[in-house]
């Protein structure tokens, strides 16, 4: 993580130097490619990513128009006119879905789990980590800088690259008693990742993550939208962001090391009473914000969307990013279609266009076709072992 953050220390900068010259037409596909990459990366298939998508874009439509200020999709509800909060969608998604999900579908399950036998680090630990550490980072850093979205793909290239270089005993006790390298390389790689993220937010306001996704939804609820501007705009709050950071980094260590036991006691917490706990902080919390009943009825309601979506592999955070960045996409296509004067040719008229352009349809042809492909290899090869035979 501190190494992703001196990362975005010395290159965020640089990045929004480069972004002030970007128009609406080069904002509105760097979004779109975030919108492909976030959907068409995370969960079981394309199509349910693209579906989480939508659902997010649609509830971003909901609200007051920007330009005319007509309303939209509000179902005659007043509380409706300012939009759906995004806390409202984050705390519905991942806490409320959670709990009612393994109420649900879980049940009562009986946990098994290896016996917690010490807290600390041995020599051994550490000189097998520390290599780990670095090739996370290394793999984690750049999957952040970019606008490709979730931690899932570097950290199992991580785990995959781990268990690759093991050898003899330490790769023995992958999928067993449990190695070292396979906890260390791939956390190393998701905080790479997580905080290299800030890079896209800061300088593109563009969220690549459910984390970054929440940040942009405070940012606007404050007024300040993230971009190229924000280094000259608001120096300040960027830079006390950055050291932030760093000093985050350091309290969870502070914290981390002296407490970790007491942290694993945590776990020890009974489930019902545990999940009970969140759900009254959750409807506390939405109820706190407006004192609105209709965003109690509202939070429950994503929560059982959520739980629907966990139940058929849907992926949560294309709903997340969608949300937000949906309007912002809607406001840069209408300014780029007004600088074409109304020709969506503008988007095949510039070179950032087109090659952005050219890497969304990558994304989404690419890996369909290398699936196929791969297919086709494997029954050529069964067809080649049953002629043998």
């Amino acid at each position: 993580g501190t190494v992703a953050t001196v990362v975005v220390t010395l290159f965020a900068p640089t990045v929004a130097d480069f972004a002030v010259r970007l128009g609406p037409p080069e904002y509105f596909m760097l979004m779109v490619l975030a919108f492909t990459t976030v959907s068409a990366v995370l969960g079981q298939s394309s199509l349910r990513g693209m579906t989480s998508l939508f659902v997010g874009l649609a509830l971003g439509c909901v609200g007051m128009d920007q330009i005319s200020g007509a309303a939209r999709y509000t179902g005659g509800k007043m509380e409706l006119l300012d939009g759906v909060d995004i806390v409202l969608v984050a705390v519905g998604l991942f806490a409320v879905a959670e709990v009612l999900y393994a109420a649900l579908y879980e049940g009562k399950v009986e946990e098994s789990q290896n016996k917690l036998t010490r807290v600390h680090m041995t020599a051994r630990d550490w000189k097998r980590s520390v290599p780990a550490w670095l090739r996370g980072t290394l793999i984690g850093t750049p999957f952040g800088c970019i606008p490709a979205g979730g931690t899932e793909i570097p950290t199992f290239l991580s785990y995959a690259t781990e268990k690759k270089l093991a050898k003899g005993e330490d790769k023995a006790e992958f999928g067993a008693a449990g190695a070292i390298e396979g906890v260390a390389g791939p956390e190393a790689a998701n905080n790479a990742t997580v905080t290299a993220a800030m890079i896209p937010l800061l300088t593109l306001g563009i969220p690549t993550s459910n984390t970054t996704a929440v940040l942009l939804g405070a940012f606007q609820n404050y007024g300040i939208n993230p971009g190229p501007q924000l280094f000259t705009t608001s120096a300040a709050l960027v830079w006390a962001l950055i050291a932030s950071l760093y000093i985050g980094n350091l309290m969870l260590l502070v914290l981390n090391l002296p407490l970790v036991g007491l942290w694993v006691k945590l776990l020890k917490i009974p489930r019902p009473q545990l999940y009970a706990g969140i759900l009254i902080f959750a409807t506390v919390g939405a109820y706190g914000m407006r004192q609105s009943t209709f965003d109690l009825f509202l939070l429950y309601a994503i929560g059982l969307l959520g739980v629907l979506m966990r139940r058929f592999d849907f992926p949560t955070a294309p709903v997340v990013v969608g949300m937000i960045l949906g309007p912002l996409a809607e406001a840069q296509l209408r300014n780029a279609i007004s600088i074409g004067e109304g020709s969506w040719m503008i988007f095949l008229q510039r070179p950032m266009t087109v090659t952005l352009l050219v890497i969304v349809l990558a994304v989404l042809i690419v890996p369909r076709v290398l699936r196929r492909w791969a297919e086709r290899n494997l029954v050529h090869a069964h067809q080649s072992a049953d002629d043998v035979s």
